[in-house]
């Protein structure tokens, strides 16, 4: 079961123990790693210890002034002192077990140390480190072999540093630390801001959350596909959080943590709960589960044992934002949690604006779209890409938008530009009458079509009379099967005497040619095309055509100029 329940952490990244040893002026020596067994000093591994505060006593059991992960200092006063019940002060001048030359009194030292180094692991001590002199000349031999077998980590401290110095430079380590990990956060706050600004807010979020935990992002809808960014995760990782999604949002925890295949999980419920969900403190649930795809604790059952399962058991029922990282660094949890809430504004569902509803009420109650929305000037706007209606409506500046399948028809009063992942046609402003408003609509439909031939980011509705009634790839298709029987220098002279209205001086002045030339051509066009070009609706679309088959395609570049 994953972790649903609230881990208390210190408030301050921890020190590794290992940026202590490191310190040359501190002069520290491990004696045990804290990995069990004994080795020479030597040999002995860098302890892998997080050290968030240090301690110093000399009292047989300081377990009750411990909250877990200090470095406990001592120079070892204690031992040899009875440690049974009511002999835990320096001051009460508690009677000495012999000392270690003495019958039996080597024996009584590791049994006293054995029993201390027990009391400091159950504490949840990080380390323990021991200061030779005065009160001993060498660390003994039974609080290392103590502490190498329960696997707390032991350091020498030498005569030469005084307790005081190891405490500074751990507040030191911690304050850079702390630096780090808030210089780390307001980054990733800016840049989660800036994400969440832009036309595709979701997917931005994601991938720059999964950037700043270098790890994987996704977001989990119920009857939706999950929308994902970052690192791959294991097959055994992935399920795991898949299984763990299901576990919160109302009537569940709000947050729930787990690990598998060496991966750190976490899940947030995104939205407002409902009322009667389950009050969790904020951070709940952010402890990590013991082992690889386990965990402790679980859901506060139903109060009738025989009701039903919660629904949070089978299907999440709002968004999730899931987490995998295969390392947990400070400031991981304030990121995430910066996400979730900018997720949760992105993601809400929202009824419609006062302005919107007001709209729409009046348009239902007989008003006219002028009245409704306002006289305009309305630009016309047919799109089609991959990205999110939303959001292309909202950089559009616009609350007016139908999704038609891959088909997004919106209403603006902003002249659009391009925008990134779609292809645009938009009309002439247009104003606020239904016929207008059609009109502009079934421009932008043939801008549209101009754009996806073009291959253009944009194309704007162009008055070009009835020509630009007609789709260009139909319109050239036309022209060419129309004309298709005439040879190029037929089409020049249909051309130039159409253009010179059927005057055959004019037209063989233009051609340099003669006018019995022109005659003879416009004869052989009228057999080969069967026509009548005396007639003015024949010469209207053979005019039509020569300028469809002479026009360049749109979207190809301008001629070269040439000397």
């Amino acid at each position: 079961m994953p972790r649903l329940v609230q881990e208390q952490q210190p408030p301050t990244p921890g020190v590794e123990l290992g940026a202590l040893l490191a310190d040359r002026e501190l002069g520290l020596r491990t004696l045990a790693a804290g990995g069990g067994g004994t080795t020479a000093p030597s040999a002995l591994p860098t302890p892998a210890a997080s050290v968030h505060a240090v301690h110093a006593s000399e009292m047989p059991d300081p377990s009750p002034y411990l909250l877990g992960g200090e470095l406990l200092l001592t120079a070892g006063a204690w031992l040899g002192r009875d440690d049974g019940p009511g002999a835990g002060s320096e001051a009460d001048g508690g009677a000495r077990a012999p000392a270690d030359g003495a019958p039996g009194g080597a024996e009584r030292g590791a049994a006293s140390a054995l029993r201390y180094v027990e009391r400091l692991v159950r504490a949840g001590v990080a380390a323990l480190g021991f200061g030779v002199t005065p009160v001993h000349g060498t660390v003994p031999q039974g609080l290392t072999d103590a502490c190498a077998a329960l696997g707390l980590p032991l350091v020498e401290v030498p005569p030469g540093t005084p307790f005081t110095a190891v405490a500074r430079a751990v507040w030191r380590l911690m304050a850079q630390a702390r630096t780090a990990e808030l210089r780390r956060v307001a980054e990733a706050q800016q840049s989660l801001a800036a994400a969440a600004a832009r036309p595709d807010p979701v997917p931005s979020v994601l991938a720059r959350l999964a950037t700043a935990l270098s790890g994987h992002a996704a977001l989990v809808t119920p009857g939706a596909p999950d929308r994902s960014a970052g690192r791959t995760v294991p097959e055994r990782a992935r399920e795991a959080l898949a299984a763990l999604a299901r576990h919160v949002g109302a009537p569940g925890p709000a947050t729930a943590t787990d690990q598998a295949a060496g991966w750190h999980l976490s899940v947030y419920a995104l939205g407002r709960r409902p009322t009667g969900a389950s009050t969790d403190p904020p951070g709940a649930g952010t402890g990590a589960g013991p082992g690889p795809g386990t965990g402790t604790g679980a859901p506060t059952p139903p109060a009738d044992p025989g009701s039903p399962a919660p629904q949070a058991a089978s299907a999440p029922p709002g968004p999730v934002l899931a987490l995998a990282t295969p390392l947990r660094a400070p400031g991981d949890q304030t990121i995430a949690s910066i996400a979730a809430v900018l997720l949760t504004l992105i993601t809400a569902d929202r009824p419609g604006g006062s302005g919107e509803a007001a709209a729409l009420t009046r348009l239902l109650l007989g008003a006219t779209p002028a009245q409704a929305l306002g006289p305009g000037p309305w630009t016309a706007v047919h799109a089609r890409g991959g990205g999110d209606p939303a959001a292309l409506a909202a950089a559009l500046g616009t609350p007016l938008y139908a999704a038609e399948g891959t088909l997004v028809r919106l209403l603006t009063r902003r002249d659009p530009g391009p925008r990134p992942g779609w292809r645009l046609g938009a009309s002439s402003p247009a104003p606020a009458d239904p016929a207008a408003l059609a009109a502009a609509d079934a421009q932008a439909a043939r801008a549209l079509q101009r754009a996806e031939s073009a291959r253009a980011p944009l194309a704007r509705h162009a008055d070009t009379g009835v020509a630009g009634l007609v789709g260009e790839a139909e319109a050239r298709a036309h022209a060419e099967a129309v004309l298709a029987p005439l040879s190029p220098v037929l089409r020049e002279t249909l051309r130039g005497w159409l253009a010179h209205h059927g005057s055959w001086d004019r037209t063989a002045a233009a051609l340099g040619v003669h006018r019995n030339t022109v005659r003879q051509r416009i004869a052989r066009c009228a057999a080969l095309l069967e026509r009548d070009p005396d007639d003015a609706d024949v010469r209207m679309e053979l005019w039509f055509a020569l300028r469809w088959a002479a026009a360049p395609p749109a979207g190809s570049p301008p001629p070269v100029p040439r000397d």
